[in-house]
């Protein structure tokens, strides 16, 4: 705590647990410390960034909440959702935090990240601690392996929990929008809100992991496989096995039960996983829709895009 305090309050960039994935933190009001998050990751200057609070009046400072995105705030904070807000005039938050949108992204972590930015005083911006459109860390020793030569600290608090980022909503007109599904299910939200979730239909980048191609590994990615073909890797989900997976030249599997919020916390470390084997495609079995299937599927869709050269 104390060292990435340090850093922190010099302008630097700690990589940090938090219970979704790693986040590559630092000072949100500060420019040269939000520019080295962006440098570090890689990270295209138009994609937003969140800004981590570790209470609501700290939040208050910096976004203007309507009565549903606080009923969610009150639901599920500190917790894995991150609400879309109007930017407060006058808010101390970098510019580069939010791209130039008006809006701006807050979560309320748990555990260290909380403690941290309490003891800090200000808000901490934290994308997850990966280079740009690669995979997120789970773990610190992933974290070390993709970003270790470009920052000074690694925080280990071991294995995160949840796996998967934050799920993103905006209330607009009273409706409830997702604009990325995470760590908390459609299901759970429509059971606060007393409203359905609206899907995303906006073509442009309203919050951070809209990117079409992100959370990528070196291999490429073929989904909803119905058999193995020859040198793939294997991402299996549930008991049974699709056509010819003997032949795999790896095989991992997100969740022997099948059971969806298991294979949430594993997915990105079993796609570094079978990524280091060498193989040049990951064949994934199908992986059902309902309640965190709906984050999972969005991974690895967004994994399996085009990639930029």
């Amino acid at each position: 705590m104390e060292r990435a305090l340090a850093l922190l309050a010099a302008g630097e960039v700690v990589a940090i647990p938090t219970e979704t994935v790693y986040g590559l933190a630092g000072d949100a009001t500060n420019g040269e410390a939000v520019a080295r998050i962006f440098e570090a990751k890689g990270r295209p200057h138009f994609n937003p960034l969140i800004a981590h609070v570790a209470s609501m009046a700290m939040a208050e400072t910096i976004a203007e909440f309507d009565p549903l995105s606080r009923r969610l705030a009150e639901a599920f904070w500190p917790g894995p959702l991150t609400l879309v807000l109007p930017h407060r005039a006058g808010s101390n938050i970098h510019p580069l935090v939010t791209a130039g949108l008006d809006t701006i992204a807050l979560r309320m972590p748990r555990g260290f990240g909380s403690e941290l930015i309490a003891a800090l005083g200000r808000p901490l911006a934290a994308p997850s601690a990966n280079t740009s459109g690669k995979i997120s860390g789970t773990t610190a020793e992933a974290v070390e392996a993709d970003l270790g030569g470009r920052i000074e600290l690694v925080v280990d608090g071991g294995a995160t929990q949840v796996g998967l980022e934050s799920t993103i909503v905006k209330v607009e007109d009273g409706a409830l929008r997702l604009l990325r599904p995470g760590g908390i299910s459609a299901e759970e939200l429509e059971a606060v809100a007393g409203t359905k979730l609206l899907r995303n239909n906006s073509a442009g980048i309203e919050a951070p992991g809209m990117m079409l191609s992100h959370y990528a590994p070196g291999a490429a990615m073929r989904l909803n496989v119905s058999a193995v073909e020859p040198g793939e890797a294997l991402l299996g989900f549930g008991p049974t096995r699709v056509a010819e997976a003997q032949k795999a030249v790896a095989f991992l599997n997100l969740s022997e039960s099948g059971d969806l919020r298991e294979a949430a916390s594993n997915l990105f470390s079993h796609m570094q996983a079978l990524d280091r084997f060498g193989a040049r495609t990951i064949a994934v079995e199908p992986v059902p829709h309902a309640g965190l299937g709906e984050a999972i599927n969005d991974r690895l869709a967004r994994a399996a895009a085009p990639r930029d050269s």
